[in-house]
């Protein structure tokens, strides 16, 4: 089946290796990399992405949830996946069956799977300040006792950091605080005679802002496929990121709006003059955000082209009165370059209140995931 027909996606392999080798240049040396590809990759397709890692000599991956990691089981991953959410204790054969290794949640959740009867490879998580998932780091007593539980086969502990996108005194301060808190459980865990796990703190802009902390892993997650959450955001480290996602759609039909005609739900937008308008074929249910509506632009022939009315679930229209040549059939960028011109996942994620990790994850199945090699 023709892939480019209505809307679709374009992976540049090439940027996702270039990026790989950018993050294994400022990671110390014996760090490795566990790349995020939850979310379906962030939007740009789990199974794809998760090959080409594979293919690239990376061993180790996290997902959010079993379902992600059986996905990557069926597309042929062989490495190590860690679940870092929740798996309900009905769930947990399926554990050992695919091979997976499970976030300990807390020390009642690491009893549950104790209590499952088979053996369980798992990573624990410790709270150090982020109050979301692990036993909290001062739990010293209940954190050893997850160590004598027989059925837990511990390869990994690790924590995360919800401030290390930030450069204000009181964003620093926290993330040191996290840091030691980290570093002391860890020691403390060696001298009670544990040893054996790997270790891992820092997700994308961890590496990013504290490149030098030297752990097992480093779980990159946005940044790996060449993006930043926000167009606004200052990185210490030097890094040269590419994107690898491009969004692109199609001209389904080109139409005249005369002055003083509204357009689309709510006629939301009415013309101040005669214009010339297009309708494309992309819409929310693709995930484009309907916060774009009357505010955002697409790309066409290398020049932006507003987006007017509201964003429906299939199709959107644009302002097409500056575009030439514009016909059915022609292609939109969304996401991406064209000619001169560049939309960002980052600017898309501003204009809508939002981040560009949404934005991304958000991106609908009906779109294909088409690789590409430049």
């Amino acid at each position: 089946m023709y892939q480019r027909g209505r809307a679709w996606i374009e992976l540049n392999l090439s940027h996702l290796a270039h990026n790989v080798k950018e993050f294994q240049k400022i990671l110390p040396e014996k760090c490795s990399l566990m790349p995020a590809i939850k979310a379906n990759a962030y939007g740009h397709g789990a199974a794809l992405i998760g090959r080409s890692l594979e293919n690239m000599g990376i061993s180790d991956f996290c997902v959010a949830s079993l379902g992600e990691a059986i996905e990557l089981r069926n597309a042929g991953i062989t490495g190590q996946i860690l679940i870092l959410g929740y798996t309900s204790p009905r769930q947990f054969s399926e554990l050992s069956r695919y091979r997976l290794t499970q976030t300990v949640i807390d020390l009642s959740y690491a009893r549950q799977l104790n209590d499952f009867g088979e053996p369980v490879c798992v990573h624990v998580s410790i709270d150090t300040g982020m109050h979301r998932l692990g036993e909290r780091s001062e739990n010293t007593e209940q954190i050893c006792q997850i160590w004598k539980l027989k059925n837990l086969r511990i390869t990994g502990v690790f924590s995360h950091l919800c401030t290390a996108d930030g450069h204000s005194a009181a964003d620093h301060w926290f993330t040191l605080e996290q840091i030691n808190r980290f570093n002391a459980n860890i020691d403390f865990l060696h001298k009670q005679g544990f040893s054996g796990f790997k270790t891992h703190l820092q997700s994308s802009y961890g590496v990013l802002n504290y490149p030098d902390l030297n752990y097992d892993y480093a779980r990159i997650g946005i940044a790996l496929y060449g993006v930043l959450s926000s167009s606004t955001d200052n990185i210490t480290a030097e890094a040269d990121l590419k994107p690898v996602l491009s969004l692109k759609s199609r001209i389904e039909c080109v139409k005249e709006l005369h002055a003083g005609e509204s357009i689309g739900y709510g006629l939301t937008f009415t013309a101040p003059k005669e214009m010339k308008i297009a309708a494309v074929s992309i819409g929310y249910a693709d995930g484009i955000p309907r916060e774009l509506s009357n505010k955002g632009h697409v790309l066409v022939h290398g020049k932006k082209a507003a987006i007017i009315g509201r964003i429906c679930m299939d199709q959107l229209l644009i302002d097409a009165s500056k575009l030439s040549h514009v016909s059915s059939g022609d292609e939109v960028v969304l996401i991406g370059s064209c000619g001169g011109e560049m939309l960002s996942a980052a600017k898309i994620a501003e204009y809508s209140n939002t981040i560009s990790n949404e934005i991304l994850s958000r991106l609908g199945n009906r779109l294909e995931r088409i690789p590409i090699e430049i």
